[in-house]
């Protein structure tokens, strides 16, 4: 799951619960334990939403880890692609591209799926 900053020393729930233990329970239990969880979308089609949003909104700090929790929920190398492809259009050319080079980090970091 995403953290909210680079920062090492609250990128983990224990140093979330340390600066804001509502903040931490609430993304444990709120947002994991609940939104995540829910029949009506698949956990694939929650995170094209989410990569969407992410994106479009520039927090690309986060980026890295909605792409492997997408890649986790089922979403391929090629539907990545396209996701990025359908991005460039609807949230704009720079965040498509600021995007690319961390998509690209994600597939050396993971193995192709067969």
């Amino acid at each position: 799951m995403a953290t909210p900053t680079n920062d090492s020393s609250i990128s983990t729930f224990d140093g979330i619960h340390a600066v804001s233990p509502a903040l931490e329970r609430y993304t444990t239990d709120v947002l994991l334990g609940d939104l995540w969880n829910r029949p009506q979308l698949s956990p694939r089609d929650r995170s094209i939403a989410t990569l969407s949003t992410v994106v479009a909104t520039g927090q690309f700090p986060q980026l890295a880890s909605y792409i492997s929790r997408a890649m986790d929920n089922g979403l391929t190398r090629e539907q990545m692609s396209e996701v990025m492809t359908q991005l460039a259009f609807y949230s704009g050319w720079s965040s498509a591209f600021t995007a690319l080079p961390i998509v690209k980090d994600v597939f050396e970091k993971r193995p192709r799926q067969s």
